[in-house]
């Protein structure tokens, strides 16, 4: 058998929050929830990779954000569709909708840096070396 590490799968390495190039290095400072939630890293503590690419590279994650949520909505919508149900007789879409707004709010920090993770690693290469080459 090789002894060889094995490849991160870039699905569960952008869930971790982890780095595009090496897949193991954490992007953010903390892993709380703290008034420090945003805060990244300047550059990958395993490979060295710069987590801001260029400045206001992390607007474009505002279109990522919006995407994801607009899909956990739909997502959610159709599942109570089909659970619950939609009727014109009693508040059921109102139930729908606070709790689709409270589930999104809940998930607000997670998402955020979900959509910088997943916004680096569009334009960042898996690097198996693991060494940062510009």
């Amino acid at each position: 058998m090789n002894n060889e590490e094995k490849k991160p799968g870039y699905v569960s390495s952008i869930l971790k929050l982890k780095c595009p190039c090496c897949r193991k290095g954490n992007m953010f400072l903390t892993k709380s929830y703290s008034k420090h939630l945003m805060k990244m890293r300047d550059h990958c503590e395993v490979c060295g990779q710069p987590m801001e690419i260029e400045v206001g590279f992390y607007y474009g994650t505002s279109y990522v954000s919006y995407i994801i949520t607009v899909l956990l909505s739909a997502i959610s919508f159709v599942g109570w569709w089909i659970l619950i149900g939609f009727s014109y007789q009693d508040n059921r879409f109102l139930y729908w909708v606070v709790t689709n707004a409270i589930a999104l709010i809940a998930m607000q920090p997670y998402l955020m840096r979900f959509s910088r993770t997943l916004w680096l690693s569009f334009f960042v290469k898996y690097n198996q070396g693991n060494i940062f080459k510009p």
